[in-house]
């Protein structure tokens, strides 16, 4: 593993900072009486709060991930931990943070919601990384590196040997988001967790497995950083319908996942084809994704016109 000290890039309020403390922070098991958060009493599906440390989820999710439970924190959305990861790390009108573009337009939203600075970067004419020169933008203030893998909107996957010289060069934490490996080749970062303490990896529930309506993003990262963004989240932040629901689907609906994954990347090359032999279509890009960047003659006629079929 390489050494970084988490520590030292945490925000000093953040390091002093107490978290929201219940009873049931402090009690594991299944009690009798529950009096500690004034509920309604009368029992229905809903009339209790959810388990705050979403225990019971995050054992099958590191089964599922080949993790421990340690390394997992839920959110509300990925954007969710990607808001906190900013509150941990950057000080507000102080730190920076670069963010190779184009690319998920949310790390920009929230970095600017946060008042830290996007230090101007771009991805290459390939839409992957040019780690050398993405380097020489560091500075001092410079505390996290966003990368989407594969991308949002160009769906490649970033080149790996780029990745991992960000990794070993940079100081600071870098954030993958792989929002969309289930539909790459290339397998998840998360199997070099152990080589690097700086990374922090999201994922979700919504894409591969269909559950975009739940809001249901993972983050996947050392200890130390997981500790970090439980201490500042909302207590209950995962409410008891998304907990019970993701259960079930990740429990039982592996099968149908994978099933809808092959049919998917089937009809992404379907499409491709079919896209390619439009007069319109001038480049399909390579999708590492279950979407294709499609570079037409007009693209904002093109737009309006697919906008007048009901095609969003």
């Amino acid at each position: 593993m390489r050494e970084i000290d988490i520590h030292s890039l945490v925000r000093k309020n953040i390091k002093e900072a107490q978290p929201y403390s219940s009873a049931r922070d402090d009690f594991q098991g299944h009690a009798a009486i529950f009096l500690d958060a004034n509920e309604n009493p009368f029992p229905n599906d809903y009339n209790r709060y959810p388990d705050p440390h979403q225990r019971v989820l995050k054992e099958i999710i590191a089964k599922l991930k080949n993790v421990n439970s340690n390394q997992i924190f839920l959110g509300n959305g990925s954007d969710e931990a990607i808001d906190l990861l900013f509150r941990v790390f950057c000080e507000p009108g102080h730190d920076g943070v670069l963010i190779p573009q184009p690319t998920y337009g949310m790390y920009e939203v929230s970095a600017k919601i946060n008042n830290v600075t996007v230090i101007p970067s771009t991805l290459t004419p390939a839409f992957d990384l040019d780690s050398l020169t993405l380097l020489k933008s560091v500075t001092p203030r410079t505390k996290m590196i966003f990368l989407c893998s594969p991308n949002n909107p160009s769906a490649n996957l970033l080149n790996g040997n780029e990745v991992e010289r960000i990794l070993e060069n940079f100081p600071g934490v870098v954030v993958i988001d792989e929002a969309y490996i289930d539909f790459s080749e290339s397998e998840s970062w998360t199997s070099r967790l152990g080589q690097h303490k700086n990374l922090a990896i999201l994922q979700t529930f919504s894409k591969a497995w269909g559950l975009a309506g739940l809001r249901l993003g993972v983050c996947i990262a050392h200890p130390e950083i997981i500790s970090l963004l439980d201490k500042i989240k909302p207590p209950y932040n995962i409410n008891t319908f998304t907990q019970s629901e993701a259960l079930k689907s990740l429990t039982h609906g592996r099968p149908g996942k994978d099933n809808h994954v092959t049919a998917i990347k089937s009809e992404r090359n379907t499409l491709k084809e079919k896209l390619q032999s439009l007069a319109i279509v001038k480049k399909v890009f390579p999708s590492d994704a279950n979407f294709l960047l499609v570079e037409v003659a007009d693209a904002k006629c093109t737009y309006e016109a697919l906008v007048k079929k009901g095609i969003i």
